[in-house]
């Protein structure tokens, strides 16, 4: 990155829909510099950390029923743009001058930003660019790609197109989902991951997982655990259900921990059940001995590593999309992670080196794999020990990509630019 001198003090702002989000590091580092100011914003009230102070600017209205569909999202990160902007307009008006803002722009806070605090620079975090091949739709090929949805998934970048044009700089977390990106668009995007706390995240003897029942499990038990922050078919969840059957066939002492929630994160509800849960419990259920399988929902978060720290196998499965924290925190914290042959998963774990892949359709390869991890933890150890040793050499918080993510900020705010990645690789 071009060195230059940065002023202080250096005023920041940051801006999550869901704050903190990814700057659930990065914010709170950043207050603790010398000479540093921070202001960090969302939509709800609540967050605190020492040093800074806390803009919530509530709820927008939401797209009318009359808009045309395609022009939905677009329309609600419109409003929640404009409604954004309104509320940084008494903040500047109380004084409040940002010298650099830091944005996810994925709901539309990043669309006004510019036309409020004009000299300030803008550093976005560009998490996914939908395409209408090659990635999340037409995966399935079960569903087809229509005229209809390409379409709509055309459209539904527009709020990424105008937030671009008013970016000085972004970051993707993986390059896979910088890969996504219109050529012209990544000249200016850095791949950068926000990072995993492997101190946190780490093996620990005698870690323990409960589950809802108050059953408990402990490193060497025959457990293997699923984890998605809902359950459906984007984190391969009809997959994993398909497999069980005969991974219990074949180990009549296995217990499976399912982690997630019946909503819909990605995607749609099953047209003909309330909840992928159930429709996959009304497919294979017959075939499953539910006493070893465990629903929790959602779970506290230092009880999900106590799981990752007990499994025998964490498997995660996803479309070709955003790759999810819990991957990287469960080989972190030492578990075995068989994972879907797809980007940006196959990005992080090498087949055989550092965990195991699979194809994401095939229930039965997964199945067969999974076994074989359980059979025989011994003889896999060393891929899970490589696992974590990949993620402290690559994603780790503290010594790679908190630093790094400081440097670009700082590099931004004093009107420098890092060098563009190069396009060349696998994607």
């Amino acid at each position: 990155m071009a060195a230059l001198p940065l002023k202080r003090p250096l005023r920041v702002m940051f801006i999550h829909q869901n704050f903190p989000g990814q700057y659930a590091h990065l914010a709170p580092a950043m207050a603790q510099r010398e000479g540093v100011q921070v202001w960090c914003v969302g939509e709800k009230p609540g967050y605190e950390a020492p040093g800074v102070t806390y803009i919530p600017y509530g709820p927008p209205k939401g797209a009318g029923e009359q808009t045309h569909r395609y022009l939905r999202p677009f329309e609600g990160s419109l409003r929640r743009g404009q409604h954004l902007a309104n509320a940084l307009v008494k903040a500047r008006d109380a004084g409040v001058r940002p010298d650099i803002i830091v944005c996810h722009p994925g709901w539309g806070e990043g669309l006004f930003l510019k036309d409020v605090f004009p000299q300030a620079r803008t550093l976005f975090y560009w998490e996914f660019f939908y395409n209408a091949i090659g990635q999340d739709l037409g995966f399935d090929p079960a569903q087809p790609v229509t005229l209809d949805d390409a379409a709509r998934v055309r459209v539904l970048n527009s709020a990424q197109l105008v937030s671009l044009q008013v970016a000085d700089w972004g970051v993707s977390p993986t390059r896979w989902q910088w890969s996504r990106y219109p050529a012209w668009a990544r000249r200016r995007i850095t791949v950068l991951h926000e990072g995993v706390d492997t101190d946190r995240c780490a093996p620990r003897a005698g870690a323990v997982f409960r589950t809802p029942e108050g059953r408990e499990f402990r490193r060497g038990d025959p457990v293997i655990s699923y984890v998605a922050r809902n359950l459906e078919p984007y984190r391969g969840f009809p997959s994993f259900m398909r497999a069980l059957p005969r991974i219990q066939r074949e180990r009549p002492d296995l217990h499976t921990v399912i982690v997630g929630g019946n909503e819909v994160s990605y995607g749609k509800k099953p047209p003909d059940a309330e909840h992928w849960k159930a429709k996959m419990l009304e497919e294979v259920g017959a075939q499953l001995d539910l006493s070893r399988i465990h629903f929790t929902g959602r779970v506290a978060h230092d009880a999900l590593h106590d799981l990752f720290r007990v499994t025998r196998a964490h498997v995660y499965l996803t479309y070709p999309f955003v790759l999810s924290w819990s991957m990287l925190e469960a080989m972190a914290c030492g578990a075995l992670v068989v994972g879907s042959d797809t980007p940006p998963v196959s990005e992080a774990i090498r087949h055989g080196h550092n965990g195991l892949l699979v194809p994401f359709f095939d229930p039965d390869a997964l199945a067969r794999t999974v076994l074989a991890a359980v059979a025989d933890p011994g003889a896999h150890a060393p891929l899970a020990e490589a696992g974590r040793r990949s993620v402290i050499d690559r994603y780790d918080l503290k010594t790679i990509c908190l630093p790094r993510q400081i440097e670009l900020l700082e590099t931004i705010a004093a009107g420098g630019e890092p060098a563009p990645e190069p396009d060349a690789g696998r994607w």
